[in-house]
């Protein structure tokens, strides 16, 4: 018997409003985020942007006992990089800022690769493909196709242009709470898995990485690194299985046609 829970229409009115915030902290974090600033600095930004302007809470701090409220993964880093006072943005930098929303019992999750001035070709072009395959697995979501459907699309466009998809980790079912059923895993066979649902609301979010997929965790029991220290991006945003398609609830504004 499956877990996920689907949701009803005003469910879904309230976690697309906390999608539409969780879009305007990327829009604020764009015109603020720069070489030289810490991890931390960008952390606090948002933490202060997230409860006083906008008047929500940072879903993510106090999470499985987290202290932050985003977490930032610099180039080798493949998710869950801790903020850092003493860790500043370089120029040629890669960095995924992942940041969760939560606004009248209702959570939105994202993340967003910045590149920080003089970026590789190489570091351009792994940020490019993830971006794209995100959007390949993404295009997959309505009524009746299967989560093996979008790891599938994921995990061949990845692979087609030489990179692995990290296993390791994968997206996840939201809503009230930050992780629930199912898991969404970004790599797969057309047809297999969770058949989706209209009102099923879920994350995804390949990691992909420049050479192997296999990670490690580091000392502090958060940050996750490639194995072979070569680059890593991700994407990541919140969907909803429509009646025959899918909407993008953390959608941004340069991303609307």
């Amino acid at each position: 018997m499956s877990d996920v829970i689907i949701k009803s229409a005003s469910e879904i009115a309230l976690m697309r409003k906390s999608g539409e915030l969780l879009a305007q902290v990327f829009k604020a974090l764009d015109d603020k985020i720069a070489i030289g600033m810490t991890t931390l600095e960008i952390d606090s930004f948002v933490d202060d942007y997230i409860v006083n302007t906008l008047k929500a809470r940072p879903a993510s701090k106090g999470q499985y006992g987290y202290a932050f409220s985003l977490n930032s993964s610099i180039n080798e880093v493949v998710c869950h990089g801790v903020p850092s006072a003493v860790k500043h943005l370089k120029d040629g930098d890669i960095v995924n800022i992942d940041i969760t929303l939560e606004k009248d019992g209702y959570i939105a999750d994202s993340s967003k690769m910045y590149l920080l001035g003089n970026v590789s070709l190489a570091a351009k072009k792994l940020t490019k493909v993830t971006y794209e395959a995100m959007w390949k697995g993404i295009e997959q979501v309505k009524p009746n196709a299967t989560l093996g459907d979008i790891g599938y699309a994921i995990q061949k466009h990845a692979e087609s242009h030489g990179f692995s998809v990290v296993k390791d980790y994968c997206g996840h079912g939201i809503g009230e709470e930050m992780h629930e059923a199912p898991q969404v895993l970004h790599y797969g066979k057309r047809g297999v898995g969770e058949v989706l649902k209209e009102g099923m609301t879920f994350t995804i979010e390949p990691m992909i990485n420049q050479g192997t997929a296999k990670t490690k965790v580091k000392k502090d029991q958060w940050t996750v690194v490639t194995k072979d220290n070569k680059l890593s991006a991700q994407w990541e945003h919140t969907i909803l299985v429509t009646a025959d398609s899918y909407e993008v609830l953390t959608l941004r504004d340069e991303e609307k046609t």
